[in-house]
């Protein structure tokens, strides 16, 4: 199956039909009366996880993409219909503004702990609120969370499948994505070791990277390497340059988003003699990934192909 997103996919029409039903939102438990007919998304991952179950019927807008990313050509067309409310975090004032009864986000994905905007401060405006899975671990104990893996984000599709009463359509996506990756990997020739990766999202006088708990760890798992980090019981996180000297990594992926492009994060590090040692640096190996890519959503599939291609690559 051809992954990229389509516009097809985007227009399909949810179901309105169903029952009562309940699903886990990290440490709640949330009940549904009915579809939610005023959704609201943040964050570009988040949105497309929405737009590939044809959930934008049920939608009054998405907030926090273009304070950070560029849509492109199908994103574009998913959500030409749908105004963006806020360039960033919304307040709790634009949520209300609209009229939304739900807000698909997550914790530093369009909320922030002890912010004005949560499930508790959501609630008492009849906006009840769907957590995506991957930022639980913002609220909870870190030894009562495994780490990221390819199911945090075939659960937030479960679960919006079960909210929006189209459960049989996210179960279809679920099993053509997890068949098509399957496929993909088998194809490849093993690795004869796991190759040693660090992921860089930002900063210069400390990066900015993917823990165990950070998507990208699982998308460096399924392509067949090690994440470098993958002993900090944190998600996305500050470490210090002299840890990832240290690990010295033999592919290093960047997170290609905001001001300073994938090419001047690559460019700092080659010619920052510091790095000059690394394994990746000496051999020149980096990977790009886009921010939609490295975050839970539907394109971590094209991701873990992206990984996987790279880390075969001579």
């Amino acid at each position: 199956m051809k992954l990229a997103l389509t516009t097809a996919f985007f227009t399909l029409a949810a179901s309105t039909a169903l029952a009562q039903t309940t699903v886990q939102s990290c440490d709640r438990d949330v009940t549904f009366d009915a579809p939610p007919q005023a959704a609201v998304s943040n964050d570009i991952n988040l949105t497309e996880m929405m737009l590939v179950l044809g959930l934008t019927d049920h939608m009054v807008g998405y907030t926090g993409i273009s304070g950070w990313n560029k849509l492109d050509a199908a994103m574009r067309a998913g959500v030409e219909a749908l105004p963006e409310l806020s360039e960033q975090y919304p307040s709790k004032e634009v949520l209300i503004g609209a009229d939304a009864d739900f807000y698909f986000a997550g914790w530093n994905y369009g909320m922030r702990v002890g912010g004005d905007v949560t499930p508790e401060t959501l609630a008492p405006f009849g906006i009840q609120v769907y957590e995506l899975t991957e930022s639980c671990i913002h609220i909870g104990q870190v030894g009562d969370k495994d780490a990221a893996s390819m199911d945090d984000m075939y659960t937030d599709l479960r679960n919006l499948g079960a909210i929006f009463g189209v459960q049989d359509r996210a179960a279809a996506l679920i099993a053509d994505y997890q068949t098509d990756l399957a496929a993909f990997l088998a194809d490849l020739p093993p690795l004869p070791q796991a190759p040693r990766v660090f992921v860089y999202d930002s900063g210069e006088d400390a990066p900015f990277t993917a823990g165990r708990y950070a998507m990208p760890n699982a998308l460096i798992e399924a392509a067949g390497g090690v994440n470098i980090m993958e002993n900090f019981e944190k998600s996305w996180t500050t470490v210090g340059w002299e840890a990832v000297v240290e690990r010295n990594p033999e592919i290093i992926v960047i997170v290609n988003y905001g001001e300073v492009t994938a090419a001047q994060k690559r460019d700092f590090m080659m010619s920052n003699p510091a790095f000059a040692d690394l394994d990746a640096v000496k051999n020149d190996r980096f990977v790009v990934l886009e921010y939609v890519e490295a975050t839970p959503g539907p394109r971590n599939i094209q991701a873990v192909k992206t990984l996987a291609a790279a880390f075969r690559a001579d």
